[in-house]
């Protein structure tokens, strides 16, 4: 497969997890792709180079690559790269060399836009500059390129909103308020994020802790306001409702990963970087954190491993001659659909391996782990989180006001966990009572043209009825997990 020889491509957000993997992907199986734009935020020239080398080309992720090279990767990244200083929240991504604006615009012919904030309650004013605002400015750079082929624009399977059944490869819609008072406006959530900055700006008695802590309960509030689950989603639905409305002469896909996890075989099984979703459970679950959790037996848990998603993107590109102008093709990348996993399988898998290899804490011991116990709705949890928490905390204060802190300690750490629950289960328990799948048709459109162009699945894995989801948490995931976050 050659497509991508002689070809330019501009990648937005090369420093995330699945924008690093495409760039991996792309230097060593397709080396005679011409060039590599990388967008990088606000930095000069300097700074972009030593950031990029660092934070990028010095990752585990391009061992493989630097083998094939005799170890020495800076000819191929001269050759191939060439850094871009600007920010998808400003116009024109904020690329301030006219020369160079021009230059990208004549010679890209593929933008794939990465870039987001993915923290699921990040301030609502920087979720919505970049995962909202910033898709326009993507496209509207995109719309000035003479020589573009295709826009790849990545977003979240989980823009459906919250539903049951099947949910179709279709376009965001503009959503009415969960009490039906008021229709989604875009321009409408702009001017309530600058009048909210406005007033905390003018209150000299706020502190930038309270400012922050106030826009990330804005942004929380207004997502819930509108049945999305959290800021990260919310602003992503409006970067795809804002990007709907484009140019006749455009050829747009957009890519909803569901849970995305570390990589199954490519550049090699295991990698990933980051507590990723779910991932933030199994940490906490092998320290000892967590003992009880709601999750419904039924709830469906969509992974998907973080090569597949890229070899998705590649192939949905290759196929892109088959898509119209003016057309805009989505799909799902998932695993909901062909190979469904539920939250009992997780909790069964992890169960499985910390009792075999137990986590070995700061003073070198090994902590056992018990079978988490479930609740099947958040009620219930909730009553015995108060009961079994709450009220064991407030006898640790009377004992601590009572015997002069003796127990401190104890209180602080037990405190912790309760708070450190409580966060985990308001983040994520839209994903713990999840019963939907996604439609993945299109998908499986571009693994029958992957099959009749013979293409190797080997190199472009885009199945996941191919994975086992017991060898792959026991054997790829965890130990990668512990491997490169958990340490």
């Amino acid at each position: 497969m050659d497509f991508f020889k002689n070809k330019t491509i501009f990648v937005i957000g090369a420093k995330g997890f699945l924008g690093k993997i495409m760039v991996e992907k792309i230097l060593r199986a397709h080396p005679n792709v011409k060039k590599l734009y990388l967008l990088l935020r606000n930095v000069d020239q300097i700074t972009a180079s030593k950031r990029f080398y660092d934070e990028v080309v010095e990752k585990e992720l391009f061992r493989v690559l630097k083998e094939k090279w005799g170890g020495d990767l800076k000819p191929l990244v001269s050759e191939k790269i060439y850094l871009v200083p600007g920010d998808i929240s400003s116009p024109n991504m904020g690329l301030k060399d006219s020369n160079l604006l021009e230059e990208m615009k004549n010679q890209v012919e593929i933008i794939v836009n990465f870039a987001a904030t993915t923290n699921f309650d990040e301030r609502y004013d920087i979720a919505f500059s970049t995962n909202t605002l910033g898709a326009r400015h993507v496209l509207n750079f995109a719309e000035q390129c003479s020589s573009l082929k295709i826009l790849v624009h990545v977003s979240t399977a989980y823009v459906s909103n919250q539903r049951e059944g099947v949910i179709l490869e279709t376009p965001c819609k503009l959503v009415e308020s969960v009490d039906g008072t008021s229709k989604l406006d875009i321009e409408t959530e702009r001017k309530i994020i600058e009048d909210s900055l406005r007033e905390l700006r003018n209150n000299r008695d706020i502190d930038e802790i309270t400012r922050s802590l106030t826009m990330k309960d804005l942004g929380t509030k207004r997502a819930k306001m509108y049945g999305y689950p959290n800021t990260y989603v919310f602003t992503k639905a409006m970067g795809e409702m804002l990007i709907s409305d484009k140019s006749d002469n455009l050829r747009l896909i957009i890519v909803r990963p569901t849970i995305v996890t570390s990589t199954y075989k490519e550049p090699f099984p295991g990698w990933i970087e980051g507590l990723r979703t779910i991932d933030g459970l199994i940490d906490g679950y092998g320290k000892g954190k967590l003992a009880f959790f709601p999750s419904n037996a039924s709830s469906i848990l969509d992974v998907i491993p973080a090569d597949m998603v890229v070899n998705g993107i590649i192939m949905a590109i290759v196929a892109h001659k088959l898509q119209p102008f003016g057309h805009t093709l989505i799909y799902h990348i998932g695993s909901s659909m062909r190979n469904a996993m539920s939250n009992i399988d997780l909790h069964s898998y992890i169960f499985q391996y910390f009792t075999e290899k137990p986590w070995i804490d700061k003073d070198g011991k090994a902590l056992k782990v018990k079978n988490v116990t479930l609740f099947n709705d958040m009620a219930s949890f909730h009553r015995h989180m108060t009961i079994h928490y709450l009220i064991f905390l407030k006898g640790f204060e009377f004992v601590n006001k009572a015997f002069c802190y003796a127990f401190q300690d104890k209180y602080n750490d037990l405190r912790r966990k309760f708070n450190w629950v409580m966060r985990q289960v308001e983040l994520y328990d839209s994903f713990l009572f999840f019963k939907a799948k996604f439609d993945d048709t299109n998908l499986e459109r571009l693994r029958i043209t992957a099959r009749d162009n013979n293409i190797n699945p080997n190199t472009l894995l885009l199945d996941p009825k191919d994975i086992s989801w017991e060898d792959y948490f026991l054997n790829i995931h965890i130990p990668g997990l512990i491997k490169h976050v958990m340490k």
